[in-house]
């Protein structure tokens, strides 16, 4: 039922493919460029947009980020982590007194008496959530296909395919990135950016990564360009002299980004002449950008958000209309010291995405930049002792002026540890492990819309995306303007 993929046989991957006949050489770039028409005539943007991706490496600890408060779901939730008699804390559960202030107060009350409030240190996303501009989805994953329970536990994967390689992290990474395991080439944030190219005045600035190489930017035509925390990453022996001497400079520049009659040292020359100018073009457009917005330091996120919202800054210097970028924070594999180390990652998660939606309301563009937070997987609601293991679902923050805040998005999971299959426990799989109710194609999708895809264009973004559908799972979960 599901071994036949519509994307495999659109335009996309036509294009793919006679991107790949081109051998080498001249070909290749033709093809790409071929791919790159194909695709413009699909998306024309005349304001400014961009898609911001934080991404969690490690797998955050869902449950004790965004806390389940009331009475009834409190309780279920202490005991499974091990806490105090009174509400107070003990083993990873947190006291509920400690989450008063983070509390989240939606407009429109979740059913059943349900509540939540954020990790005691992530006050500044509370007063976003609370003054309309954040919101939350409440446990989505990666999935194939939608599941049940009972689906999951059987044995008929022809009807009813798991996500390749589940709580693996290296793997998950990948397909909550690009829906495939690790060794994927190409992610749905490059393939937004495929649509987006002939939007901006250089293709190159499209995609832009401030956390090193992922899957999530590279498109079948758009490339992902790396920049560092400080701004763009140059060419030292182009940029400075060498050995001190200017005219071994000047030699290597013109050795380096010369014409030449070798196909391959000319297309080498070729990317390194645009690599050259590149750089060029950001340090000029930064140049003319300073915030007033203070970021907080000794945070290595908020010092990537801050060169992201510079290079939204610039983006008339960069001519670019459509931008998706990416940072990223490690270090919430937290198998042990969970209550000691987590206090720290979600303040700087915290504290970094505050200052950045801060710092896009000082530029102007607060409805026109829209950060998302994604990572690994979840983790178990059970205790290992002093941590938890990893899981499937998880809860995600989607933060600025045109995500429809104050709200909740999906399903809210009963909090349970157990693995019976009752229809009180239809999302968990065994150690509170949360069976995602919403996938990654349905957030991704609500995304990639607002940003300016067509519906007829999304399923070459999200391979999955033709399995969802209907009132139970929406391809747009509505919490976007």
């Amino acid at each position: 039922m599901h071994l036949l993929q519509p994307d495999l046989h659109s335009r996309r991957a036509f294009l793919r493919r006679s991107a790949q006949l081109g051998m080498a050489g001249t070909a290749l770039p033709f093809a790409l460029n071929l791919a790159a028409v194909g695709e413009a005539a699909a998306f024309t943007a005349t304001d400014y947009k961009a898609l911001v991706c934080v991404f969690l490496y490690g797998g955050n600890d869902y449950a004790n980020t965004v806390i389940t408060y009331d009475d009834d779901s409190y309780n279920k939730y202490s005991a499974a982590r091990g806490g105090g008699a009174g509400q107070t804390a003990g083993g990873i559960a947190l006291a509920k007194s400690a989450l008063t202030p983070t509390l989240l107060a939606p407009t429109t009350p979740l059913a059943d008496g349900r509540q939540y409030a954020l990790h005691p240190a992530m006050t500044g996303l509370t007063n976003l959530f609370n003054t309309g501009k954040a919101a939350v989805q409440l446990n989505v994953g990666p999935l194939v296909v939608p599941l049940t329970r009972a689906q999951y536990s059987g044995s008929n994967r022809a009807l009813y395919p798991l996500p390749p390689k589940l709580f693996s992290h290296n793997d998950q990474q990948s397909v909550w990135q690009s829906s495939s395991p690790e060794g994927s080439t190409v992610g749905w944030g490059g393939n937004i950016g495929d649509l987006a190219l002939s939007s901006n005045g250089s293709s190159l600035f499209t995609c832009i990564s401030v956390t090193g190489n992922a899957v999530f930017l590279s498109g079948d035509s758009a490339l992902q360009y790396q920049v560092s925390t400080n701004g763009a990453i140059p060419i030292n022996g182009v940029k400075s002299n060498v050995y001190g001497s200017t005219a071994v400079r000047a030699a290597l520049t013109s050795l380096i980004q010369q014409t030449s009659g070798q196909t391959l040292e000319n297309e080498y020359n070729r990317v390194t002449a645009r690599a050259v100018g590149a750089e060029a073009s950001i340090t000029s457009g930064l140049a003319g950008v300073t915030l007033a917005t203070a970021f907080p330091t000794s945070n290595s996120l908020a010092d990537q958000l801050k060169m992201v919202a510079r290079l939204i800054g610039a983006r008339t210097a960069l001519g670019s209309k459509r931008q998706v970028f990416m940072v990223s924070l490690g270090g919430f594999d937290l198998h042990d010291n969970l209550i000691s180390q987590q206090p720290t990652l979600m303040q700087r998660v915290s504290e970094a995405m505050t200052a950045f939606y801060n710092a896009t309301v000082e530029l102007g563009v607060a409805d026109k930049v829209t950060a998302f937070t994604a990572s690994d997987f979840g983790r178990t609601l059970s205790s290992n002792g002093d941590g938890s293991d990893h899981g499937w679902g998880s809860h995600h923050l989607m933060v600025g002026g045109a995500v429809k805040g104050k709200a909740f998005y999906g399903k809210a999971p009963p909090v349970s540890i157990t693995n019976t299959a009752d229809a009180n426990d239809q999302w968990h799989v065994g150690q509170g492990r949360l069976l995602p109710s919403t996938s990654v194609d349905q957030y991704a999708a609500t995304l990639a819309s607002w940003f300016g895809v067509s519906n007829s264009e999304l399923a070459g973004v999200l391979p999955n995306l033709s399995h969802f559908g209907g009132a139970d799972y929406p391809t747009n979960l509505g919490f976007m303007a």
